[in-house]
């Protein structure tokens, strides 16, 4: 194993910035390429990056052909590969150079690992095409089977592809290199490099440009990004090349686990740059019990100094809501689906052909009897068989009720008003609750006397009970313990509050022109409330966000500390970042210190909540999703983020 160690954090939360680039080149004018070389590392390192990669071959040109093997151009490249090692002294950056290198009696195409005036390692490409356009196997050699040495100007350097390139000072920033046509293979080298600890690829290539081969090199990069949960940077060679049978565009890529972070307009030279959390990607591995680790590589260790990155890394405020028109309706389309199905399943699997649900007029419970209606038509059950009770209260406001009433007209289910007034207030007289004073026990008794009629009147009819409670409620513990917390089987519970809304949009927008798309609408547009306090003429006074916070950030907040691990620091970083332009940093703290105070004291009801279908990557389900101990303290997540 390699220790060299040349000087703090690289990266602060796991952000670190790369960058690809080419020039443009003068082919076998190797002096010439060092110093375009040395003016791209000094432009990256003032940017702030701290990996840089360079086309494939671009010290010589990759279209130099027999000239690789005279002698006076390969001693020149050597001569300049000192001097770029040299001009890296004091610069916390990892650059990949291609060059034409002589190890024994072969000659190799390589990628120099270069760092703080240290030559790391030499990497040989593994796969030599030649095939087609391609001819380079009538120079070069495939790398050697096993890792070695070779002398480079009296130092022993190592030589091979089985090396891990590591951090001494973040145990998060791990690379490996592989070079163009060995991304192409079913046995790119990137696979075991991932397998072996790298999150990031790089890869100096030389891929020349014809009609389409842009769309397939972009899809391969980003599907390897994926299927390795890495970053991979991709730098193609580009103008100054010869063009005497091909043409090279520079198209250079940069992805993040499936993700496209920068791309090259193309034929170009270009310089282009891209955050990457690193981080995230060892807590996705980190879940991922099917990625496992391989330990037959050898390591070399870097040191790299302190940096705070001023990140432009980009984070949807809305992870769960495609920005995207079309995506999104795709994606409501398939969550409905699966809403629907799931439901449909456990119909058959009971034998039941009747349900009871809860109507209020707000977006849940509507989007809950939109599910049964569907699940009903497909089954072929009657939609009268759908029992849907409104129960008004103190808090009932006519245009909820109205809209429950007429939702319920229109999808042509059994209609029920039960007032429970009376029912509440014979509660109060038997516990002793005085009516005027509007604490915990006034809101709860409502919500636990409207789950006893739905039980009752499930039991009545021999139906289940349905679910209207969502993911966001769930995560916030924002539900009656043993009242809207209950149901026989709960159809939004992995829906985050902000998809409710899209969901119900989506379907609206199926009844384009009829009364039932009126109402929808005017759903969509009354405000979030569990409406339990007294509404003031005939307008809704509660409203949930003003207590709890906005969902979105909640949202937010679940997607990346479930999702993701993310400390709290990270969290509000990254929360800064999505809402830079919604919210201050006094307004993100207050609503993250209460979402995770509400998130760990209210685990006992996630303990328990009932079955429902799991729609996409965040869930809280307690029989697969997320386990957590009831008595869990916060405390060491408040404290750090009093420290922000």
């Amino acid at each position: 194993m390699y220790n060299i160690v040349i000087g703090g954090d690289i990266m602060k939360d796991g952000y670190i910035r790369v960058a690809a680039g080419s020039f443009e080149t003068s082919i076998a004018n190797v002096k010439n390429n060092s110093e375009n070389i040395c003016n791209l590392i000094n432009e990256a390192y003032h940017n702030d990056a701290r990996v840089l990669v360079l086309p494939e071959l671009c010290l010589t040109g990759y279209t130099c052909e027999d000239l690789f093997n005279q002698d006076r151009l390969l001693n020149e490249a050597k001569q300049q590969l000192q001097t770029i090692i040299t001009a890296t002294n004091n610069k916390d950056l990892i650059t990949i150079v291609g060059l034409p290198y002589q190890h024994l009696n072969s000659l190799y195409n390589v990628a120099a690992v270069i760092h703080q005036g240290a030559l790391l390692a030499l990497v040989p490409k593994t796969h030599i095409p030649n095939y087609q356009e391609f001819y380079e196997a009538r120079r070069f050699e495939q790398a050697p089977k096993e890792n070695t040495l070779t002398n480079f100007n009296g130092q022993k350097i190592p030589f091979g592809t089985h090396y891990v390139f590591a951090s001494t000072t973040n145990s998060d920033f791990k690379f490996g290199v592989e070079i163009c046509e060995d991304l192409w293979l079913p046995d790119a080298p990137s696979t075991k490099l991932a397998l072996n600890g790298a999150n990031l690829i790089l890869n100096p290539s030389a891929s020349n440009e014809i009609t389409t081969k842009s769309d397939y090199r972009r899809l391969l990069v980003s599907s390897q990004s994926a299927r390795l949960v890495c970053g991979y940077v991709y730098c193609n060679a580009g103008n100054g090349e010869s063009t005497t049978d091909v043409v090279f565009s520079g198209h250079h890529i940069i992805s993040e686990n499936g993700t496209m972070i920068k791309e090259s307009r193309g034929f170009d030279s270009e310089l282009i740059y891209g955050d990457l959390d690193l981080k995230k990607l060892s807590s996705e591995r980190r879940k991922m019990t099917t990625f496992k680790s391989y330990h037959n590589y050898e390591t070399i260790y870097f040191d790299s100094t302190n940096i705070d990155l001023n990140t432009t890394y980009y984070y949807d405020p809305h992870p769960f809501v495609p920005s995207n028109r079309d995506l999104r309706a795709k994606r409501c389309k398939e969550v409905f689906d699966i809403q629907t199905r799931g439901l449909m399943q456990r119909l058959k699997a009971t034998g039941i052909k009747k349900v009871v649900i809860g109507i209020s007029g707000g977006l849940d419970s509507t989007l809950a009897l939109l599910v049964c209606t569907m699940a009903f038509k497909k089954l072929n059950y009657d939609t009268k068989d759908i029992i849907a009770i409104t129960m008004p209260c103190f808090g009932t406001t006519s245009r909820t009720k109205n809209n429950a009433l007429g939702l319920m007209e229109e999808l042509a289910v059994t209609s029920i008003e039960v007032d429970i007034t009376e029912s509440v207030r014979i509660q109060f007289r038997d516990i002793e609750q005085d009516e005027n004073i509007h604490d915990v026990t006034y809101e709860n008794v409502q919500a636990r006397t409207r789950t006893e009629i739905l039980m009752n009147k499930a039991n009545q009819v021999g139906g289940l009970v349905i679910g209207t409670g969502d993911l966001s409620e769930v995560a916030l513990g924002w539900s009656t313990y043993n009242g809207d917390h209950m149901s026989m089987y709960a159809v939004n519970v992995s829906v985050p509050k902000t998809l409710v809304r899209y969901l119900v949009d989506y379907i609206a927008s199926l009844y384009h022109g009829e009364k039932l798309e009126t109402i929808l609408k005017d759903i969509l547009d009354t405000p979030v409330s569990p409406e339990l306090l007294p509404q003031e003429n005939d307008q809704i006074v509660q409203k949930t966000e003003d207590i709890v916070g906005p969902y979105e950030l909640h949202d937010f907040f679940i997607y990346h500390m479930v999702r993701f691990g993310d400390e709290p620091r990270k969290l509000y970083r990254k929360t800064k970042l999505a809402f830079k332009d919604k919210y201050d940093k006094k307004t993100i703290k207050k609503w993250l210190t209460k979402f995770y105070w509400r998130f760990f004291s209210q685990q006992f009801k996630r303990s328990c909540i009932p079955d429902g279908p799991k729609v996409g990557s965040v869930s809280l389900s307690p029989r697969g999703d997320w386990r957590m101990p009831s008595d869990a303290n916060v405390s060491n997540w408040i404290d750090e983020i009093e420290k922000i």
